[in-house]
C-alpha cells in the first residue's frame, strides 16, 4: 500500500511540475485599451493632418502627399501592424541582430550616389525602384529590437561593476557608437538623440548600473557640447532658444510664427480648418510645426487632450511591459519611448521648452515611411504583449 500511495505521489509530482513548466509562458489576446488609446490618437492625428493639408489645396503636392499619408503610410502602416502582431515576439528575438544588420545596411544606402537622396544639405532618404523611404525610421525599431536581445541576459539581475560593464554598458556603447557615426554623417542629430535617450531608458530598466551611467552621462554631455559647437546649425537652434527675438526674419522665423500661432488659438481654438498661420507664414505646417497649426484650430484644450493621449498611451504601454516577459518588456519599452519621446521633444520645441527641432510628431505630422513604421512598432508591442509570465506555486 505505501508502495502504491509513493507512486501515485510521484506521478501527481510529475504532473504538476509538467503543468508548471506549461504555465510559465501564456500567450493571452490583445490589450484592448492600449489598442483603442492608439486608434483614438491616430484618428487625432488624421483630424490635425487633414486641417494642414487644406494649404495645399489646389497644389501639385496634394495629391503626392494624401497618398503618401493615406495610403502608404495609414494603409500599408495598418496592414503591416496586423502581421506583426500575429507574429511570434520569439520570431523577433531569433532575428533581432539580422534585422539590425539590415537597418545597418539601409543607412548606408543613403551615402551611395544614385540611390541616397540629397535635400536641404542632409542625406536622409532612399530612392528605390521609384519609391522612397527614410531608412533612419526602419534603424531605429532595429536598434531596439538588437539591444533588447542584449539587455534581457541578466535582465533585473545585480551584477558587479566588470560583470555589468561587459554584458549592458559595453553592448549598449558600441550600439551607440554606430548610431552616432551613422546619423552624424547624415547630419541628423535630433533622432539619433531620440535613439540614445531610449536605450538608455532600457538600460536602466534591464538593471544598468547607476556609476556606469553618471559616467556616461558626462561623456554624453561632453558630446553633445562638441556636437552644437562644430555644427553651426545646430547651434543656431541654441542660440535662438536662449534668445527667442534673435533675427526673427531669419533663423528665429519658425519659432516666432509657431508661438504665435500657438497663441491665437486661445483657449477653445479658431475652429477645425481655421488656422491662418498655416497658409503665408508658418514653415513646414504639415511636418515640423503641424502641433502648432492644431494649437490654433484647437486651442489649448486640443493641445491638452493630445498631449494628455500620448501621456495615457505611455502609461497603458508601461503596464503592458510590467506584465510582459523579459525580452517583451525591453522591447515594448524600448519603442513606447520612441515614438512618445520624440513626440514631447517636437511639441516641446513648438511651445518654446526645447530648441527646435526636425522630428516630426508620431501619428500626426507628414511622413508615410514614419507613419508606416510607427503603426509597425505599434504591431510587435501587442506582440511582444501577448506573452506573458505567470508564477505557479
Amino acid at each position: 500500500m505505501y508502495n502504491m500511495f509513493n507512486n501515485l505521489l510521484k506521478k501527481l509530482k510529475k504532473n504538476r511540475n509538467k503543468k508548471s513548466k506549461t504555465l510559465a509562458k501564456i500567450e493571452y489576446g490583445i490589450d484592448k485599451p492600449f489598442l483603442i488609446i492608439t486608434f483614438i490618437l491616430i484618428a487625432s492625428g488624421l483630424v490635425i493632418f487633414s486641417s494642414a493639408i487644406i494649404m495645399l489645396i489646389g497644389t501639385a503636392r496634394y495629391d503626392t502627399v494624401r497618398f503618401s499619408q493615406y495610403g502608404i503610410g495609414l494603409c500599408g502602416g495598418l496592414l503591416l501592424m496586423f502581421i506583426c502582431y500575429k507574429i511570434p515576439i520569439t520570431f523577433w528575438r531569433k532575428n533581432a541582430f539580422y534585422i539590425y544588420a539590415a537597418s545597418v545596411i539601409a543607412m548606408i544606402m543613403v551615402f551611395i550616389p544614385g540611390i541616397g537622396v540629397a535635400h536641404g544639405g542632409a542625406r536622409r532618404w532612399v530612392q528605390l525602384f521609384g519609391i522612397g523611404f527614410q531608412p533612419a525610421e526602419l534603424y531605429k525599431i532595429g536598434a531596439i529590437l538588437y539591444m533588447s536581445l542584449w539587455f534581457m541576459r541578466d535582465f533585473g539581475k545585480k551584477l558587479d561593476n566588470h560583470k555589468n560593464f561587459f554584458s549592458r554598458t559595453m553592448p549598449m556603447l558600441i550600439i551607440l557608437g554606430i548610431s552616432a557615426i551613422l546619423f552624424l554623417l547624415q547630419p541628423d542629430t535630433d533622432i539619433l538623440g531620440v535613439i540614445c535617450l531610449s536605450i538608455v531608458i532600457m538600460y536602466l530598466l534591464a538593471g544598468g548600473n547607476m556609476k556606469d551611467m553618471v559616467i556616461l552621462g558626462l561623456i554624453g554631455m561632453i558630446a553633445l557640447a562638441g556636437i552644437i559647437f562644430t555644427r553651426p546649425y545646430v547651434m543656431r537652434r541654441v542660440q535662438i532658444f536662449l534668445d527667442p527675438s534673435l533675427d526673427p526674419t531669419g533663423s528665429g522665423y519658425q519659432f516666432q510664427q509657431s508661438l504665435i500661432a500657438i497663441g491665437s488659438g486661445g483657449i477653445a481654438g479658431r475652429g477645425y480648418g481655421q488656422s491662418i498661420q498655416k497658409f503665408k507664414y508658418l514653415p513646414e505646417p504639415i511636418g515640423d510645426s503641424i502641433f502648432a497649426v492644431s494649437s490654433e484650430d484647437f486651442g489649448f484644450i486640443g493641445s491638452t487632450f493630445l498631449i494628455g493621449l500620448y501621456i495615457v498611451f505611455l502609461m497603458r504601454g508601461f503596464k503592458l511591459a510590467k506584465k510582459s516577459s523579459s525580452y517583451g518588456s525591453l522591447v515594448i519599452v524600448g519603442l513606447l519611448c520612441l515614438i512618445v519621446i520624440q513626440s514631447f521633444v517636437n511639441m516641446s520645441a513648438m511651445l518654446g521648452m526645447l530648441p527646435l527641432s526636425g522630428t516630426p510628431l508620431i501619428f500626426v505630422s507628414q511622413g508615410g515611411t514614419s507613419l508606416l513604421i510607427s503603426l509597425m512598432s505599434i504591431g510587435i508591442i501587442l506582440s511582444a504583449s501577448k506573452e506573458k509570465k505567470v508564477r505557479v506555486e
